[in-house]
């Protein structure tokens, strides 16, 4: 795991999108001054990412700021290597920028995407159509579908035959 893109670690295989996630990784990494998996107080092992993306969810991002910075830092910044970081980590490869457009965020010259549930969804609508969900369902009320929350995440469950 730690720097190693999901797919990768799935197929064996790099894609160009590979570095995007490993330098989201670093990104996250640098910024909270943790490895990319660690163990917390209570011993339990866990993933940099899931662990910056659970504090995001709870709007506590700024909590996992490196606690040596002493809290001198400019927020602005940080928000942005934070919103990088998760961008380039997102759970769909499909969804991560391009390096191109990551030095584009870092040197200012446009504003990341925010990482709101409204934001996240439409990337998660964008994937399942790109996979050959057929949108039309999705809008129907008699469409076969649940939506579950599980500490603090939302997964989606379709089915994709009914009666």
């Amino acid at each position: 795991m730690g720097y190693l893109a999901p797919e990768l670690s799935r197929t064996g295989k790099p894609t160009p999108f590979s570095d995007v996630y490993a330098f989201g990784v670093f990104l996250l990494e640098v910024t909270c001054g943790r490895r990319p998996m660690f163990t917390d107080k209570q011993n339990n092992r866990l993933l940099l990412v899931e662990w910056v993306l659970e504090h995001h969810h709870n709007d506590l991002m700024l909590d996992t700021v490196d606690p040596r910075l002493g809290g001198e830092f400019n927020t602005e910044e940080v928000t942005i290597v934070f919103k990088l970081g998760l961008l380039c980590t997102y759970p769909l490869p499909n969804a991560w920028p391009i390096m191109r457009k990551v030095m584009q965020y870092l040197d200012h010259d446009q504003s990341p995407p925010d990482l709101s549930p409204a934001y996240i969804s439409y990337i998660m609508m964008a994937q399942l159509q790109n996979e050959g969900f057929d949108s039309h369902n999705m809008s129907c009320s008699h469409a076969p579908m649940s939506v579950a929350t599980v500490s603090g995440e939302s997964s989606v469950t379709i089915l994709r035959e009914g009666r």
